[in-house]
């Protein structure tokens, strides 16, 4: 299966509001063509900025997180059909981050996941595993954290971001044999249950990753080193496959 290179980017909570419309604005202008997908993740009180900003361009938007319920009491969540209204196309599921910081466990997870299908938008799946161990042992980890919360959720697509939490933030990323062999089981279990899915690699993932993985992955999630948009246009520019000669780019 040939599946489209998606470049993801979460601001997570290091832009304020002016600066958040300041950087959809040259990321629109930064548009990839047709080769690659870019989707971006601002706050939630972002979003309708990111819709204003986005739409007409082939930049995709979503969130950062998803509330496990549906509707109703849910003081201060924002819904999984809030975000499908307001044009949402991704939301991140599992990230390190919420299970450290907000105790969030596989059943939150899995709900959070179910929620997304029922809404029609693609859970964004972190999975990897906490300390350095073993290719082996790491994909054995991440497949299980990824069963666990596709388990009855009903999703018949996701996007699974391979991010070693050991990675993240750190000055490199995990190692090119690691990452391929933990995203090649990831695909596999993927394909053999008949999910369209696609592996995002993750953790200090940034300019020359790509490269290094010489597409291994299906793709790359980012963080801090999207913020200068410069920088992502030299990942957009990794992640556009080689075309053959004189064959036209997309517009």
């Amino acid at each position: 299966m040939t599946r489209r290179p998606l470049v993801a980017v979460s601001l997570k909570a290091y832009l304020g509001a002016a600066e958040t419309e300041r950087w959809l604005a040259r990321v629109r202008d930064a548009a990839p063509g047709e080769d690659v997908e870019l989707a971006v993740l601002p706050a939630f009180p972002l979003l309708p900025a990111a819709a204003r900003l986005l739409t007409g361009t082939s930049v995709a938007w979503g969130a950062q997180d998803v509330a496990p319920g549906a509707h109703g009491a849910q003081t201060g969540e924002v819904t999984a059909a809030l975000l499908a209204e307001l044009g949402c196309t991704l939301a991140v599921v599992g990230h390190a981050e919420r299970r450290s910081a907000f105790g969030e466990d596989d059943a939150v997870v899995r709900a959070k996941v179910a929620r997304l299908a029922e809404a029609g938008v693609t859970p964004l799946l972190c999975v990897g595993e906490r300390e350095q161990v073993s290719a082996h042992q790491a994909a054995l980890a991440a497949t299980a954290q990824l069963e666990s919360a596709l388990r009855g959720s009903g999703a018949s697509s996701v996007v699974v971001g391979y991010e070693p939490v050991w990675a993240i933030g750190a000055p490199r990323p995990a190692g090119a044999e690691h990452v391929v062999t933990v995203a090649r089981a990831l695909r596999g279990w993927l394909d053999a249950r008949g999910i369209d899915g696609r592996v995002l690699y993750g953790g200090a993932a940034g300019p020359g990753t790509l490269t290094a993985l010489a597409g291994g992955v299906d793709g790359v999630f980012l963080g801090r080193f999207a913020h200068d948009v410069d920088t992502l246009r030299e990942v957009l520019d990794e992640a556009a496959p080689a075309r053959p000669p004189g064959a036209a780019a997309g517009p």
